[in-house]
């Protein structure tokens, strides 16, 4: 995986509306053919983030700790930080996925998306689903993508 000092913002024009593939600066470069986000015209989609730290050159991704708190955290810098690199901000988000890999950490992930959300301020929550998935790298406890509509 390559580290990416900059943003990346790749853009092919598809029909009259451009589609614009979104990496920002914090994040490595994709090991595969995806991008950590994609915008066409108001519709952004955010790819599943996890709790990896801030990318840094030459080191390889690391969770921001061992605990879901920790990992939901810093997951949800990262899918912010592809929200604002996009243009879009958490009042965009219309829907939410949410990943665990451990069924007993339903109770504690609400707590901590409760607690994140209102210190954010949110208008109106985004409708949200969470589902237990245990295919995450190891160690990793927790993935979320979201879909913004702006404007």
């Amino acid at each position: 995986m390559s580290e990416n000092p900059q943003s990346t913002v790749g853009t092919q024009s598809t029909g009259g509306t451009e589609k614009t593939a979104i990496t920002p600066p914090t994040h490595t470069t994709p090991p595969a053919k995806f991008s950590h986000g994609v915008r066409k015209g108001n519709i952004l989609q955010v790819a599943g983030q996890v709790g990896f730290l801030p990318a840094e050159e030459g080191k390889a991704p690391t969770p921001a700790g061992p605990t879901l708190r920790e990992q939901t955290l810093q997951t949800f810098a990262n899918v912010k930080a592809v929200l604002e690199e996009g243009g879009a901000t958490w009042d965009d988000v219309m829907m939410m996925r949410v990943y665990l890999t451990d069924v007993d950490h339903f109770a504690e992930m609400n707590e901590i998306y409760n607690q994140y959300f209102e210190e954010q301020g949110l208008k109106a929550p985004a409708a949200a689903r969470t589902t237990v998935y245990v295919g995450l790298p190891k160690g990793l406890l927790i993935e979320i993508d979201a879909l913004a509509v702006l404007g």
